[in-house]
């Protein structure tokens, strides 16, 4: 690459990165669309290569997108408002427990000043929340409504989505070799081969570890519910959302359903058990899911993730978070290359001999 040519890509690259931070914001939306329009890109591409345009492919693909996610919101959302509820119901007796027990020990075990640690005020105030039933979701809407320009915001940006990833996976194959046309030719096959390990590493994750965390989510929901574990389904999609940080979902889920069943259940062996659910799915996880639906094309190790997406957040809020781990995964990849060209350099070889 020339040198002139590095430089107005380093320099294009400056401008993108800064309109991003001043625009993020409002980028939200476009980011998720793109999101959703790459994941679901190759089963776009399936369905173009049966003989139907990509609008019609686009179209099938929404309607498909559309089914599943209204079943999820008819089936799930009002069994988990409802375990809410009665999770907050709850709150009293850990209330008099964490009280009458656990404080005492504290101060008189450890020496630890206890005034401060009461729970009334969390206790009463989210009992007050959950009196009536979708308490929860009457907050949101009273947030979202303060004022006519937050809720137009707010319906705008909901809005955005759908029809951003429509036009995005509808035109993908458009956009990226019109992209791959603006490179100078001279470092179109480099830039291409980089975006294809890119494309791999990210399909790996995102598409991979989404299967991953949707099938932890089914192994801890069904295994809690054999054990009779109450919020069985509250806990297992907490533990199976949170897995998408390594080792996350696991102490969440295990602190969490060993909590409940410690005031649910008499005697050791139902603890047991649900030591066993999150012992049993963190060795399938391990062992089986992500080794089949991941592999080993990421190369990100879990310190890498945790960073990745605290930095994430950090500098860009939530967008940050969204683009944390796609963003980790193609530095790793540059970073990876870049080595490999320094391995074969003329100053790594001077290096090495002296």
């Amino acid at each position: 690459m020339k040198q002139a040519q590095t430089g107005l890509l380093f320099f294009v690259g400056l401008i993108v990165a800064g309109l991003l931070y001043l625009l993020q914001p409002v980028l939200t939306p476009f980011v998720v669309g793109i999101g959703i329009a790459y994941l679901a890109d190759p089963f776009a591409d399936r369905i173009e290569a049966r003989g139907f345009s990509r609008t019609v492919a686009t179209v099938i693909v929404f309607v498909v997108l559309t089914l599943i996610l209204g079943a999820i919101i008819l089936v799930l959302v009002p069994l988990l408002i409802k375990q809410i509820q009665t999770l907050v119901q709850m709150l009293p007796n850990i209330e008099v427990w964490y009280n009458a027990t656990l404080l005492p020990w504290l101060q008189s075990t450890l020496g630890v000043d206890v005034k401060s640690m009461n729970l009334d005020l969390v206790t009463e105030g989210l009992s007050a929340e959950w009196k009536q039933t979708g308490g929860v979701i009457s907050r949101v809407v009273q947030y979202a409504t303060r004022s006519s320009l937050t809720l137009i915001s707010t319906l705008g940006s909901m809005a955005m989505i759908p029809v951003v990833a429509f036009y995005m996976l509808r035109d993908f194959d458009l956009l990226t070799s019109r992209i791959k046309a603006l490179l100078p030719i001279n470092v179109q096959p480099r830039v291409s081969a980089w975006a294809l390990e890119s494309n791999d590493v990210l399909a790996a994750f995102m598409r991979g570890q989404l299967l991953v965390m949707f099938s932890l989510g089914v192994i801890y929901v069904l295994g809690l519910s054999l054990v009779g574990l109450n919020y069985a389904l509250l806990i297992g999609i907490l533990a199976g959302l949170a897995s998408i940080v390594p080792y996350l979902g696991f102490v969440i889920g295990i602190a969490a359903a060993m909590t409940i069943a410690f005031f649910q259940f008499d005697g050791y062996m139902p603890l047991a058990l649900v030591l066993a659910v999150f012992a049993i799915g963190q060795m399938i996880e391990s062992f089986v899911l992500t080794p089949l639906l991941v592999g080993d094309r990421i190369g990100l190790h879990p310190v890498a993730v945790i960073f990745a997406i605290l930095a994430g957040g950090q500098l860009f809020g939530f967008m940050g978070i969204l683009l944390a781990l796609p963003i980790a995964a193609v530095i790793m990849v540059l970073l990876r290359n870049l080595h490999t060209g320094y391995i074969n350099s003329s100053l790594y070889g001077q290096q090495d001999s002296e």
